[in-house]
């Protein structure tokens, strides 16, 4: 099982690029950054997590100028937006900025998306939230047909573009893999129908992790694909919880690291580091 880490990249946090130092350092697989391009000052929309929302929500960088530094100073450590709301980025664009971090990098970019959950803030970005699943189908296929093609085209209702060239692609093979977050009644059909990668929240359902696991590779099976990687979002490194990881087949384990300063955060790191080193000898 891979061991990964998952932090907020505030403007208050310890650097990213000293984070991604001192992860690699350690011996860790990866870094992912969650991503808010702003947060509407209504708060209409509640938070998953609670009823008050954490400060680091409204003060995070933008993922991929983060993904760049941090790839920029590593040399093995793989990197993404953990998770990218395709529904409030131009498609296009975000192709390129996907595949531009994953040839500077030489292949390191993990594509972890999702629908997200603020309805006002999508809004601002002009997506209807009714919508939000059926644009981000569109819309991580018409960056496919980008990735792969050296004339890609896309015609669907929410995406639409006549042949075009766009370069750098990806260096990963045929692009960085799609990792699929949330746990929602059709996550597992996005997964199966246009994900590499299945990413829920550890302790948002699951308690019926086992479960949703075996039903993924279930239905994987009858669409006609191998089985389908797994990865845990926002985990903290308790030994029987690994055990159970472990025998369930987890892929890989991200574990959380709230946004603070290095005093505070490296040595956060070091344990973490010390308590996953029996699991990956």
């Amino acid at each position: 099982m891979k061991f990964g880490l998952s932090m907020f990249p505030t403007d208050y946090a310890i650097p990213v690029t000293e984070l991604g130092r001192a992860a690699e350092d350690l011996g860790f697989e990866s870094l992912l950054f969650p991503e808010h391009t702003h947060i509407p000052t209504s708060r209409r929309s509640p938070w998953p997590g609670g009823p008050n929302l954490p400060m680091e929500y409204s003060h995070t960088l933008d993922p991929f100028v983060a993904m760049a530094a941090t790839a920029a100073v590593t040399k093995s450590l793989k990197v993404g937006p953990g998770i990218c709301l395709v529904v409030e980025r131009d498609p296009i664009t975000l192709a390129k900025e996907v595949a531009s971090v994953d040839h500077l990098s030489g292949g390191r970019v993990l594509f972890g998306i999702g629908g997200g959950w603020n309805l006002e803030e999508m809004e601002n970005h002009g997506t209807k939230p009714s919508l939000r699943w059926k644009i981000l189908r569109e819309r991580v296929l018409a960056m496919k047909e980008i990735w792969t093609k050296d004339e890609a085209e896309y015609h669907g209702r929410h995406v639409d573009f006549d042949p075009i060239w766009s370069w750098p692609k990806p260096a990963q093979s045929p692009h960085p893999p799609v990792l699929i977050g949330g746990d929602g009644p059709r996550t597992l059909e996005r997964v199966v129908e246009y994900g590499d990668g299945w990413m829920p929240i550890v302790g948002r359902g699951g308690d019926r992790l086992a479960a949703r696991m075996a039903e993924l590779q279930a239905m994987a099976k009858a669409a006609g694909r191998g089985a389908i990687p797994v990865t845990l979002f926002g985990a903290v490194p308790r030994p029987e919880l690994i055990e159970q990881w472990l025998e369930l087949g987890v892929e890989r384990v991200l574990l959380n690291l709230p946004p603070a300063p290095a005093a505070e955060t490296l040595p956060r790191l070091q344990h973490y580091a010390e308590a996953v080193k029996p699991y990956t000898a």
